[in-house]
């Protein structure tokens, strides 16, 4: 019988557990571009067709106003990575990229890597971006660019895999003495962070 002083035995939050590293990722976007499918895709290796809308903050909408302000801060304090996604079945939610990288460079940290995703690209019939004109903005942006699908799992577990490694890239990078860390003052800089294994990142 366990006392109340005891750990308890049943499965542990991650916050509980212990890492080499831990990562803040953040999924942004238009709503209905993906990011719940695609998050549930990698997480439980399963797709349902409709979720619930989930809440979030919708910065274009609350990105002019004062009072938002600490709120939209907040969300963005400490992420270390963005998949910023758009939907290639949906004009707008590509025009919006632009609005959510500025979004991006305003409130995280200068070594905040972002990689651009082109989501439900099974939808060839119905595509209105092409995936030269999403290379074409990633490479200006200087995000790197997948295309994806959460339904028919395409490149989601490569995503994130590859936004791991180029953060452990910049840390291992950051650590090296003849770069500086090079913090704005928005947050961490990756030197901040606890250095990788002599054989290099084990993320």
């Amino acid at each position: 019988m366990a006392s109340a002083g005891d750990p308890p035995t049943g499965p542990r939050d991650a916050a509980d557990q212990n890492f080499d590293y831990m990562f803040k990722l953040l999924l942004i976007g238009n709503s209905s571009v993906g990011k719940t499918s695609f998050l549930f895709r990698y997480a439980d290796d399963s797709f349902t067709p409709a979720f619930v809308s989930t809440v979030g903050i919708d910065f274009k909408d609350t990105a002019g106003q004062e009072r938002y302000r600490t709120i939209t801060t907040a969300y963005y304090r400490g992420a270390m990575g963005f998949l910023l996604m758009y939907d290639v079945a949906n004009q707008e939610s590509f025009t919006a990229v632009q609005d959510w990288a500025t979004q991006i460079k305003t409130y995280s940290w200068d070594n905040a890597q972002v990689i651009l995703v082109g989501n439900k690209c099974d939808l060839e019939d119905e595509r209105v971006v092409p995936a030269e004109d999403g290379r074409r903005l990633a490479e200006d942006l200087g995000f790197e660019f997948f295309e994806a699908s959460a339904k028919e799992n395409i490149n989601v577990k490569q995503v994130f895999e590859r936004l791991v490694d180029v953060i452990c890239e910049k840390m291992n990078e950051s650590l090296e003495p003849s770069s500086s860390p090079g913090s704005n003052g928005k947050g961490p800089a990756l030197g901040d962070t606890p250095p990788p294994q002599p054989s290099g990142c084990s993320c």
